[in-house]
């Protein structure tokens, strides 16, 4: 190996190693990468930046604000619907809710439609009386095969297309990815339904069961006669708490609540507060300043039962603002005008001190305000709720018009009118002027760090590929493999990109491997199409770990579950998806 190869190789290891350990956000990580390859002279200067221009970075970046565009709009609103009315059954509850989840992955980013199912999913499940567990780990699972069907179902699928134009002049099309991906899709989706949903750990510590136990550690107190805070104002008081580590949250003066106490207010006697803090701290302070403590069977519903007032779950995504802060650092009160009243991870209750809580994408957060505020604050905090909003009913009369418009720009790209990324352009460009996705949130569905993902690692994969070390690695696995024939050599693509995937973003995965691929291709002297799909596969089906793809995260804190639940029933869909591919590649893409 010269120089270049050991650099560019070495680059990669660190990559893999800060990916797989986590400590860092994967954008960040790339653009380590990035500069650490133009640094050492392995990215020419006036490339460095070409990642971000290129035409799969731009088509991911389109198709974010097009599927934000019809989520806002509630063009797939009305499909929902449909769920409720069977959820008594179980698989054929589980069975709507994937083949929802996977037909809106189809033709819109497969994390927005597991955020528009989610809270449905939720919901129809407790009314049946089970627990929300048995079908989100399912519905991510199932949003994430849709996504394999179609050109713009899921990033990878646009970074093998790209790549593809790049060695051979033709891109992939929009339906290319159909045979293969449909067939796997449509064999996991059963899988699934009959039985692989029965694999699903299911624990009481899911979405609208026993998610937080705030009756621990919220209480009621009453202002009374003799109490050293009557006429105090509230930001004094406030203040008082604090150094009994006790936190004021509401109040209720004179029949009127409020979700937030004005620092203002004098409080009088007879006032109610709620306050939240460990049973020892709330003592001391109602000893100390003659408080008398109000005794409620059950705190949740005092919280929320006002007409002003509003409590929600909502989970936090990965590239959320909360994601990697402390709780203390976020100013939840002072920047959002709400309350974080609990947190949970894993479907454990956090039973500590609130601000000492480091915020990780899958936590889920409680949060309480106004109704109208507490909605903007997901929203700005870049999180999911886990229960249904209303739309905004300005907004309803552009599901139409919106559905309408994006089903004209895939038609005039199938038809070749002109390319994929232009019909694309051109409807997010009628979303902006007809308002349906409104100026001043036009990029607010856009997933930032995984455009810098593509723009950093794009370059780096060049790199990989121009000095030689693509081949170097295509050479190695075949020497690896012994001789075998092309068939195993393509399965063994197949799963060692799986294998990535389960442990990397996808994105990565597809442009740390496509090369590599076609290098193996040009060595046997056969058609590199087959191993491009074999890629594009294998990128997109991470089922073993919650860190493999933003769905299996998400779903993670709602769902109560645990990093080794999902290898249950994501290695048994893991295999059958080797097994479906393969033939279906070779019958498709033959060498």
């Amino acid at each position: 190996m010269n120089f270049e190869q050991t650099a560019i190789l070495a680059i990669m290891g660190m990559v893999l190693v800060l990916f797989i350990w986590g400590k860092f956000r994967y954008d960040l990580v790339a653009l380590l990468a990035l500069f650490g390859a133009a640094i050492c002279g392995l990215i020419p200067n006036d490339e460095v930046f070409s990642g971000f221009g290129h035409p799969a970075t731009i088509t991911v970046a389109i198709v974010l604000i097009l599927s934000y565009g019809l989520t806002k709009s509630g063009a797939v609103e009305g499909i929902t619907s449909l769920i409720e009315p069977i959820a008594k059954i179980p698989s054929l509850h589980i069975a709507a809710l994937i083949f929802i989840a996977a037909f809106l992955s189809m033709f819109m980013n497969n994390v927005g439609a597991l955020a528009l199912l989610m809270p449905v999913a939720i919901s129809s499940t407790l009314k049946a009386e089970r627990v929300p567990a048995t079908v989100l780990m399912p519905l991510s699972f199932g949003s994430i095969l849709g996504g394999l069907v179609t050109l713009i179902g899921t990033p990878p699928n646009i970074i093998i297309a790209s790549y593809r134009k790049e060695v051979t002049g033709e891109a992939f099309t929009m339906f290319d990815f159909a045979p293969v991906g449909g067939a796997v899709a449509f064999a996991g989706i059963l899988f699934i339904t009959f039985i692989g949903w029965r694999f699903v750990a299911v624990r009481k510590t899911s979405a609208g069961q026993d998610l937080f136990d705030i009756e621990g550690y919220i209480f009621k107190i009453k202002i009374s006669k003799d109490s050293k805070f009557l006429n105090k104002q509230a930001g004094e008081v406030n203040k008082i708490l604090k150094e009994y580590n006790v936190r004021l949250l509401s109040l209720m003066h004179k029949q009127q609540r409020y979700p937030l106490v004005p620092k203002e207010h004098k409080f009088l006697a007879s006032d109610l507060i709620l306050v939240e803090g460990s049973h020892e701290d709330i003592d001391r302070a109602v000893s100390d300043f003659k408080l008398k403590l109000i005794g409620a069977d059950d705190i949740r519903k005092e919280v929320e039962n006002s007409k002003n007032t509003k409590v929600l779950e909502a989970v936090v995504t990965p590239g959320s603002y909360l994601e990697g802060r402390l709780a203390s650092n976020v100013k939840f009160k002072q920047s959002y005008d709400v309350n974080l009243l609990a947190i949970s991870r894993s479907g454990k209750s956090y039973k500590s001190w609130l601000k000492d809580f480091r915020f990780q994408s899958g936590d889920v957060v409680l949060l309480h305000g106004d109704g109208e505020e507490v909605d903007d604050a997901i929203t700005k905090l870049n999180c999911f709720p886990l229960a249904k909003r209303d739309l905004d009913f300005g907004k309803r009369k552009y599901a139409i018009p919106a559905l309408l418009i994006f089903i004209a720009a895939i038609l005039v790209a199938v038809t070749g009118l002109t390319t994929l990324q232009v019909a694309l352009g051109g409807a997010v460009i009628i979303y902006a002027l007809f308002n349906i996705v409104p100026i001043k949130e036009f990029y607010n569905g856009v997933d930032w760090p995984v455009i810098v993902l593509l723009g950093a690692m794009i370059p780096v994969g060049n790199a990989l590929e121009s000095t030689g070390s693509t081949k170097l690695l295509a050479d190695l696995l075949l020497d690896l493999s012994g001789g075998a024939s092309l068939v195993v050599v393509l399965t063994l693509i197949l799963v060692i990109t799986m294998t990535l995937s389960d442990i990397l973003n996808n994105a990565a995965t597809a442009i740390l491997m496509a090369p590599i691929a076609k290098n193996i291709a040009e060595t046997s002297g056969v058609s590199a199409d087959p191993f491009l799909m074999a890629v594009a596969v294998g990128a997109s089906c991470a089922f073993l770990t919650p860190i493999g793809h933003q769905n299996n995260a998400l779903v993670l804190g709602p769902g109560g579950y645990r990093f080794g639940d999902y290898w249950k029933i994501g290695l048994p869909l893991e295999i059958i998806i080797v097994a479906v591919s393969i033939p279906m590649i070779l019958l498709i893409w033959p060498f």
